[in-house]
């Protein structure tokens, strides 16, 4: 299904989660960064792998006060909302059963970087997630190599400080202690 985006009529100083919200459903995931509504292209399939991977993984392990989440909305502000390729969020949140997620309920957000998301996923989401609030933030690279670059916020500045570049393994302390192995998550031989 497609959707013909000259038939919304957002405000004149843009989109909003309200307009998300009337949108018809459609396979796209749309974003909105300051009032402008992104489409991105489909998840390639290496993309989808490693989510799903990374994610089956961070789910076998995770503290039973969290729940480990794919492809939901968190909303920034009226006027801002990503779609993170993975996400933890509180349990409590996710008894809630909603299409979306406010920034105190997410405690990581993991972006999967595709030729079409470099820019938003290196430089834009971390700055907008971490601003929010949102304690962890996990980019994973694919080209040249499979990298996992993990980071924590600092409360004062308001900005994400590297706490690993996992090559071979990620090996990390927060949100709780883990060790997932890189090759998990490259394609079965």
């Amino acid at each position: 299904m497609t959707v013909t985006m000259e038939h919304q009529s957002p405000a004149r100083d843009g989109w909003t989660t309200d307009d998300l919200d009337a949108l018809p459903d459609t396979e796209r995931r749309p974003e909105l960064l300051d009032g402008v509504l992104l489409v991105p292209p489909s998840p390639t399939h290496l993309h989808q792998s490693i989510a799903l991977r990374l994610g089956a993984l961070l789910d076998a392990s995770c503290p039973t006060d969290f729940e480990v989440s794919q492809g939901v909305e968190v909303r920034l502000s009226p006027r801002r909302s990503f779609i993170p390729d993975l996400l933890l969020v509180t349990a409590v949140a996710a008894d809630r059963n909603t299409h979306w997620f406010v920034p105190h309920e997410v405690i990581l957000a993991i972006e999967i970087v595709s030729a079409t998301s470099v820019s938003l996923d290196r430089i834009t989401k971390p700055a907008l997630y971490a601003e929010a609030g949102i304690a962890h933030y996990w980019r994973v690279e694919t080209d040249p190599e499979l990298i996992v670059h993990t980071h924590t916020i600092d409360p004062l500045a308001k900005v994400y400080r590297e706490t690993g570049r996992c090559t071979s393994v990620i090996d990390v302390n927060e949100p709780w202690p883990m060790k997932i192995a890189i090759d998990d998550l490259r394609r079965r031989n």
